[in-house]
């Protein structure tokens, strides 16, 4: 089976995130920030980091503009919120999930984008939503540098949402995806007035 693991910047210190990545053996950082820089966390730059990265032998690519949580297409919003569920409709977000496969059969990966905890970040919510339909391992990195399995995730994601238990008429893989919904709609980026869609 494929693993892939995700990982949030956070605030981390340089040589701290890159032992996070160290421990779990990670070849390659998959950025998926759309926008890649951090006004309070320099170090995660795009071109700090990428040097950051190699300097120790890890790959670092990014794909914020195939599976970032914003878009340049008007069609991915609503009332200039973005709709997770039209973003993974889009060519571009295949295109940068079929990379991400193709990625796994040589390196081991991380997507990495900047919030700490998975079930608050789209890396979860839209990317791995998406993912854990193939057969594919996914694990968090999370703070603390313990592994969290996807599925205990979306568990702690239920509690959070205070969805119930399944019963007879809702199977868990029904609440499951109603709490990817509701978190969706909870941490969509919505667009101001003053920028364009990016």
């Amino acid at each position: 089976m494929n693993k892939i693991y995700t990982i949030g910047h956070s605030t981390h210190a340089s040589d701290a995130f890159v032992r996070l990545l160290s421990i779990h053996c990670i070849t390659a950082v998959c950025d998926v920030r759309s926008s890649p820089y951090s006004k309070f966390n320099p170090q995660f730059n795009r071109e700090t980091i990428r040097r950051e990265l190699k300097r120790h032998g890890i790959s670092y690519v990014f794909l914020g503009k195939e599976l970032g949580p914003r878009s340049d297409d008007p069609a991915c919003y609503e009332n200039g919120k973005v709709q997770y569920s039209k973003l993974a409709e889009t060519d571009i977000f295949s295109k940068g999930i079929d990379r991400l496969k193709n990625g796994m059969k040589s390196y081991h990966i991380a997507l990495m984008c900047s919030e700490k905890d998975p079930i608050t970040c789209h890396r979860m919510i839209l990317i791995c939503r998406h993912l854990r339909s193939h057969d594919i391992e996914i694990q968090h990195i999370l703070e603390d540098g313990r592994l969290e399995n996807n599925r205990d995730s979306e568990k702690r994601l239920m509690e959070m949402l205070k969805i119930p238990p399944a019963d007879l008429f809702d199977s868990e893989e029904d609440l499951i995806q109603r709490a990817y919904d509701k978190q969706s709609e909870r941490i969509a980026y919505i667009i101001k007035e003053t920028e364009p869609h990016e």
